[in-house]
């Protein structure tokens, strides 16, 4: 299967997940987060650093529970910026 190229608004969304969701990790390390949310530390490090710009709904709804995120905020403050 053949993945259509992202686009650069896709990218940029998943630009500012990462920083909303490393923002809100503040002091607490990749790992217990990670493990909290039932991910790998290496996934939550690749959404954080937009070298994985499109996690899965739920990969997403376990990090913002965790983090204490409302997933309208996500929505709100993820959404394309032209919306």
């Amino acid at each position: 299967m053949v993945r259509t190229p992202l686009t650069p608004e896709e990218r940029e969304r998943g630009e500012r997940l990462g920083r909303l969701l490393r923002d809100a990790r503040g002091e607490r390390s990749m790992v217990e987060i990670a493990a909290a949310a039932g991910l790998s530390a290496e996934t939550l490090r690749k959404i954080e650093t937009g070298r994985a710009p499109t996690p899965a709904f739920f990969t997403v709804a376990a990090l913002a529970g965790v983090l204490d995120l409302s997933m309208d905020e996500l929505l709100t403050r993820c959404a394309p910026l032209s919306v």
